[in-house]
């Protein structure tokens, strides 16, 4: 039987439950993060930048004023006993703090904090990986911090992602790309967004409304390793047509080509640069890379 990890409790997946009138659940008040971790060639387990991941979930709830009652080694270590209750190695960690309080009412003064922790397998997110997603730029722009902080995993900004997702895949594409409200690219409904051109690797920086991926900042830090020169700067939408390669980043998303762009073709497959970067990322993520052994946590 699957466990769960609910305010300082493992339980069995069936019994962690709330109530139907949930504030988070009805006003998208939760905030989250998505972390992997891998089974390595060894055999052994590790998280792939858990220390970073877990910062980031406390910023965001810094942002949303809560207070999840716990540090971040605890949640750091309920989320490596999850692991090895559930005898895990390649899975899909979901930390989730929300408002546990079933009172009618926008505000969440005074209401209950729940931190809850899953974990589950996983393989790749998108079923056409391998050979590349087609993407429509959306109609639907990315949201902006004079709407909400964009920079906060909150459940809420998803909905923003998921009206994009819709869209894209009732026009028959894999994924979206959304543009920023001054029309530059900003990223996907849940991934970092690259570009390739003249073997220079662009992607857009802090003022296109983008969220800080951490997968988006292993390959910035990757390629600068490896003698890429990478560009962070706004991107025009219609250079996303005449690129050489695109890629999405994210920890779901890995790193997924993007072969086409509004029925644009723009790449049969993954290019040099974006198999470069892929490659030396799944060498780093199973524990083959010593020079990025820091970015795995090894659960013992």
């Amino acid at each position: 039987m699957q466990k769960v990890w609910l305010d300082n409790k493992f339980l069995d997946i069936e019994k962690a439950k709330v109530g139907i009138l949930t504030h988070s659940l009805q006003y998208g008040s939760g905030i989250f993060e998505g972390i992997r971790s891998y089974k390595l060639d060894n055999s052994k387990t590790a998280i792939f930048r858990l220390d970073e991941h877990i910062q980031r979930f406390f910023k965001t709830a810094k942002i949303y004023s809560m207070d999840l009652n716990y540090s971040a080694d605890e949640i750091k270590k309920a989320i490596k006993n999850l692991l090895k209750i559930n005898k895990l190695g390649s899975s899909y960690i979901r930390p989730f703090a929300f408002y546990n309080d079933q009172k009618i009412g926008l505000s969440p003064i005074n209401k209950k904090i729940s931190v809850f922790i899953a974990a589950i397998q996983f393989g790749n997110y998108f079923t056409n990986k391998d050979k590349g997603i087609k993407c429509k730029i959306s109609s639907w722009n990315r949201i902006n911090s004079s709407i909400l902080p964009v920079e906060a995993k909150a459940s809420g900004n998803y909905i923003n992602s998921i009206i994009a997702n819709l869209e894209a895949r009732h026009s028959g594409f894999d994924e979206a790309i959304l543009l920023s409200n001054n029309g530059y690219v900003a990223e996907g409904p849940g991934e970092n967004i690259f570009i390739v051109k003249d073997n220079i690797l662009i992607t857009p920086d802090n003022s296109s409304d983008i969220l800080l991926g951490l997968t988006r900042d292993s390959i910035i830090k990757i390629a600068e390793n490896m003698g890429i020169e990478v560009i962070e700067r706004k991107i025009h939408k219609e250079e996303l047509y005449t690129s050489d390669e695109i890629f999405f980043s994210g920890t779901a998303a890995e790193i997924t080509p993007i072969i086409n762009v509004d029925g644009i073709d723009i790449q049969k497959q993954a290019g040099p640069i974006t198999k470069l970067l892929s490659d030396k990322f799944n060498n780093i993520v199973h524990g083959n890379d010593k020079e990025f052994n820091n970015w795995l946590t090894l659960i013992s």
